[in-house]
């Protein structure tokens, strides 16, 4: 066949990838090349590289192998969207790299004066990394969402949100009380239920996820402590981590 793209040892030199890694994501259905010379050897094309780089961006940001793998090759990957979290993904690394070059450059100026750790927080981070993953991921459960919230009006989907903030209003009535008191508990049955119904199958892995995003520290812990009163975002994680024990 007549070369039409770049070889396997081109693009080796072009990215910094190790031939054996690009041999690699063909083996496990990853990155298959565009075509192969008549020797055999790989050949990849503008479109194949355009997906490397999706591959090294998400590598970048510490995803596995297998979840690159089933996100883009997910018929409804969205690219353009997908760029756009990547970036905000490396920029809030870029802010947390900030953050410890500051605490470390304060150490070595002034010493250990006191046991600070906020530089170590990923917090945020983390959250919006399993806000994507979610996205990217397109679960079965995500995809109910989707329908659901499609079907709805505008002014529907605003009511929900607001009954959905009635429930953590409802927590806030219970902060003094122990998370594992069973008219708690009771409440967080209720939420449950309430995502069942108006939003997804809400497992007891899935709310145990939720209840962590909850304390995370990001908007969610925001506008839940504003429902609720300060400390509610924490007080309903807790008391979701006993309901799914």
């Amino acid at each position: 066949m007549k070369q039409n793209g770049m070889t396997v040892n081109e693009v080796s030199r072009l990215t910094g990838l190790s031939v054996r890694t690009l041999q690699y994501y063909d083996r496990i259905g990853l990155l298959a090349p565009a075509g192969h010379t008549d020797a055999g050897y790989r050949l990849y094309d503008d479109t194949a590289l355009e997906k490397l780089q999706q591959i090294m961006l998400f590598r970048e940001l510490e995803f596995p192998l297998k979840e690159i793998r089933k996100i883009i090759g997910d018929p409804d990957f969205d690219r353009k969207k997908a760029l756009t979290q990547q970036i905000e993904l490396l920029k809030l690394r870029r802010e947390h790299l900030d953050d410890l070059i500051t605490f470390a450059e304060k150490i070595q100026k002034t010493g250990v004066k006191t046991m600070d750790f906020k530089a170590f927080d990923t917090a945020k981070l983390d959250e919006y990394t399993r806000r994507a993953k979610e996205q990217w991921g397109n679960t079965a459960e995500y995809r109910e969402f989707e329908e659901k919230h499609a079907k709805r009006s505008d002014a529907d989907n605003a009511s929900l949100a607001a009954k959905t903030m009635e429930y953590f209003t409802e927590f806030g009535a219970m902060r003094d009380r122990d998370p594992a008191d069973s008219e708690v508990q009771a409440q967080v049955k209720r939420l449950q239920d309430f995502f069942c119904e108006n939003y997804y199958n809400c497992t007891n892995e899935i709310l145990s996820g939720l209840g962590k995003m909850y304390a995370a520290g990001g908007e969610f812990t925001g506008n839940i402590d504003k429902a609720g009163g300060a400390g509610t975002a924490e007080f309903v994680s807790r008391a979701i981590d006993i309901y799914c024990k």
